[in-house]
């Protein structure tokens, strides 16, 4: 019995510390955006004069998408969306920092980047 327990319990060891270990703590500079739109608001702010990015992403996680974090091309999709400065930074040009697994990053901390 106990060389059956360790057996199972060895690798089911390893695997959660491999998993723990693919999580790495970042900072990326990107936008905050919504699920609908994604990497661009262009389809939906050139039919609407005066929509912004930050509206269009407002807007949208309003009528039920998701916030995503835009950088490098990329699209995260944000494990915690209860995180509050990520109302703030819609629609903006931000630092933010996390954990990052795969295409899904959890916020820690996001930072406004200094218009120029």
């Amino acid at each position: 019995m106990k060389h059956v327990l360790r057996t199972l319990l060895i690798p089911g060891l390893l695997v959660g510390f491999a998993t723990l270990a693919l999580a790495a703590t970042t900072t990326l500079t990107g936008t905050i955006s919504d699920s609908m739109c994604g990497a661009s608001h262009a389809k939906m702010t050139s039919g609407h004069a005066g929509l912004t990015d930050r509206a269009c992403a407002l807007a949208c996680v309003k009528a039920g998408g998701k916030y995503v974090f835009v950088a490098d091309g990329k699209v995260y999709n944000i494990a915690n969306q209860n995180f509050a400065d990520l109302e703030k930074g819609a629609g903006e040009t931000v630092s933010l920092t996390g954990d990052v697994t795969g295409d899904t990053i959890t916020v820690s901390k996001v930072a406004m980047e200094k218009k120029k």
